[in-house]
């Protein structure tokens, strides 16, 4: 079946590339507002845009009412955050932190979160993230601010935080780290089975 997306209304675009650009991993971004309030919200389109320097990207698609998500208005008057990597065991939590709550609540205290200070910024880290990445505002990059269209992120790397444990011979350890990817609709993968293979 081909679909030409010209003759595609919006919601049938995003289903199609959200359900076919899949697995994919989670940035679970932290920030805080000018007004002290700890916010926390789960982004799927996301991934490294650059090792040298160290740049992280992740997309906000617009809503339909055109208002930009907390994450994006905090970056924006703070310029800082926190990219909280997302395991298995905090699926759950991840997932409650993306209700629409007030912008003066806290996801934090809505999920019932841990979390502790971050290293070198100031938004709060998830303490049980496994992998988490402290950043600044690098670029605002908007495609499209019609309704699901984007608007790209690009964030500098100020430092890395890796659990202990699963940092081993100077790689982290893809066996003993469950990174959760996102699918389609409100479906997730978990990591029951990995596969190596070499490269020829």
């Amino acid at each position: 079946m081909i679909f030409n997306v010209s003759e595609l209304e919006n919601q049938a675009k995003y289903r199609l590339l959200n359900g076919g650009v899949t697995p994919r991993p989670i940035a679970w971004i932290s920030t805080r507002s000018r007004d002290n309030v700890d916010n926390i919200a789960p982004y799927s389109f996301f991934t490294v845009a650059s090792c040298n320097p160290p740049v992280l990207l992740y997309t906000q698609i617009t809503q339909r009412n055109g208002i930009d998500k907390d994450t994006l208005k905090n970056l924006n008057e703070t310029g800082e955050c926190v990219v909280n990597i997302v395991n298995e065991g905090l699926l759950e939590k991840m997932n409650q932190t993306s209700a629409s709550i007030n912008r003066q609540e806290s996801e934090f205290v809505h999920a019932q979160l841990d979390s502790c200070p971050s290293a070198t910024v100031s938004p709060l880290s998830v303490k049980d993230s496994p992998v988490r990445y402290e950043c600044t505002l690098r670029d605002i990059i908007s495609v499209s601010d019609l309704p699901t269209g984007g608007t790209v992120i690009l964030l500098d790397v100020k430092s890395i935080y890796v659990r202990d444990d699963l940092y081993k011979d100077g790689v982290i350890d893809q066996q003993d780290i469950d990174v959760v990817g996102k699918l389609g609709s409100d479906w997730f993968s978990l990591p029951s089975e990995k596969v190596e293979l070499l490269r020829p």
